[in-house]
């Protein structure tokens, strides 16, 4: 059974499969951070001077000023802010997965056949297909 947990874990696709959950785990984080430290603060300017990572309902009744406070305190929270970071971390790494994807689907593309040439032709007489370089039809015997 190690033996068969050798050859499985060993083979070029779980080691491709592993490689790539890294990288992807690294590129999600570099999402992350553009997201919250690059495209954030720009858009939470615009409307109004809002940290969006700092928006939250707190359903204990009590008022607190910050996340961080209502979170100290125990306070039941809906932190809807911190769920519009994560929707736009999401949306973003989806789009630069499909101009990836669509990237390489254009590089692997295979270019169309060109037609084939036709090598038969129609006998006028009885409209049968016959080869090219057929002097007579073979059903009705017309010279071609």
């Amino acid at each position: 059974m190690l033996r068969e947990f050798k050859e499985f874990a060993m083979r070029g696709n779980v080691i491709d499969m592993a490689i790539g959950i890294l990288i992807g785990a690294a590129f999600g984080k570099i999402i992350s951070s553009f997201v919250n430290d690059i495209l954030m603060p720009p858009i939470g300017l615009l409307v109004g001077r809002v940290d969006f990572s700092s928006l939250f309902i707190d359903l204990s009744g009590n008022a607190h000023p910050t996340l961080a406070a209502a979170k100290a305190a125990g306070a039941a929270t809906i932190n809807y802010g911190v769920f519009l970071n994560t929707v736009l971390d999401f949306l973003i790494v989806a789009f630069a997965i499909f101009l990836l994807i669509r990237q390489i689907n254009r590089m692997t593309r295979e270019p169309e056949a060109a037609p084939v040439a036709p090598n038969t032709k129609t006998c006028q007489y009885c409209l049968y297909s016959v080869p090219l370089q057929a002097t007579r039809c073979a059903y009705c015997t017309s010279a071609i």
